[in-house]
């Protein structure tokens, strides 16, 4: 199965990168891609029909010297990667169900990058978005990043992030993070701000602790939800195949702020190279 799924996204890939091919030079790099697959179910003790299903795929495309690539999920890679289907917003988590678009870079290190393409129910978009990290100590290092964009419906849009890591021992990290949305439907902020730590205990076992918070900025700056979760992640049985178990309490405005018990169950796939 693996190996049937990696060469359907990697002949896609020497497909696409044929049009940008210019005959009189020869090539020195194939193009390629790689693809990653998750599902879970996530029930709560209010919901136990909250299913997870996220795929992405990017192609490489070595006849643009590398500076672009295809990418097509269901998902827009801004949201944070550790979510919980149950939190969130629900209207702002179903904007950002399926994006396709291509992304250009002046080089493949560069932090500044832009794409084309459609997504948010299949509108045509143009966004930027800048990169960048700074080495505080030997054990800090701050990542931010920023971007701009526009939709063809929604209009215009933004959003900034920063992380803080700590890097506590040689297998633990501490991480501050904060992101900010500009909503442009709603003409309002939606802000989330969480503290984790990761534990690596091995080569395939991992656990993630963390504390997550998430409002918005109108009627007024206010709490919308918060949540805990201990998160063990597992590679098994193949070195592309992971699985993952998470007990979380999630405490939601719309609820009255009673707790939600849950379990997330995942398995998580990743092919090509």
């Amino acid at each position: 199965m693996h190996q049937s799924i990696a060469s359907s996204v990697n002949s896609s890939a020497l497909w696409f990168d044929d049009f940008f091919a210019l005959e009189e030079f020869e090539k020195h790099e194939k193009a390629y891609g790689e693809a990653r697959i998750r599902l879970g179910w996530e029930p709560r003790s209010r919901s136990v029909n909250e299913f997870e299903t996220r795929f992405k795929i990017r192609v490489k495309l070595p006849n643009l010297k590398n500076r672009a690539d295809l990418v097509l999920s269901d998902y827009d890679d801004d949201r944070p990667d550790n979510d919980i289907q149950a939190s969130g917003i629900n209207d702002f988590v179903e904007q950002n169900r399926f994006s396709l678009a291509l992304r250009w870079r002046s080089s493949p290190e560069s932090g500044l990058s832009h794409r084309i393409g459609v997504g948010r129910r299949l509108q045509a978009f143009a966004k930027s978005r800048y990169r960048n990290s700074h080495t505080l100590t030997n054990k800090t290092i701050l990542r931010w990043e920023t971007s701009a964009y526009m939709y063809s419906d929604d209009g215009l849009g933004a959003d900034f992030s920063w992380q803080l890591g700590y890097n506590a021992t040689d297998h633990s990290i501490f991480r501050l993070n904060n992101h900010f949305y500009f909503r442009d439907r709603t003409s309002d902020w939606l802000w989330q701000h969480s503290v984790q730590k990761l534990t690596q205990f091995d080569e395939k076992n991992a656990l993630i602790v963390g504390c997550y918070i998430e409002g918005i900025s109108r009627p007024n700056y206010r709490l919308e939800e918060y949540l805990v979760s201990l998160r063990w992640r597992k590679n098994t049985l193949r070195k592309w195949l992971f699985y993952e178990v998470e007990p979380f309490i999630l405490w939601r405005r719309d609820e009255q702020f009673s707790a939600s018990y849950g379990m997330a169950l995942r398995i998580e796939g990743f092919f090509g190279k």
